[in-house]
């Protein structure tokens, strides 16, 4: 998580990463009723994992990386 935050540049945090985490963490909360700790926590990473994945490839479908979208 530190190299997360301290390798990204803060705008790519707040356009990307932002978005995804806390769409991620409103799944998690909605739907994740695991009564594990530690399951639920998977779950959410996993989630993650998968909604930024998902962000970047449809950036690069419309024909803008994630850090020439940045630019702007």
């Amino acid at each position: 998580m530190f190299t997360l935050i301290s390798r990204l540049p803060i705008r790519e945090l707040l356009y990307r990463q932002a978005p995804t985490f806390i769409v991620a963490l409103v799944i998690a909360e909605l739907f994740y009723k695991f009564h594990s700790f530690l399951l639920e926590t998977g779950a959410f990473l996993a989630t993650w994992f998968v909604l930024d994945a998902v962000a970047g490839l449809v950036g690069r479908l419309f024909g803008k990386p994630p850090e020439a979208a940045l630019d702007h």
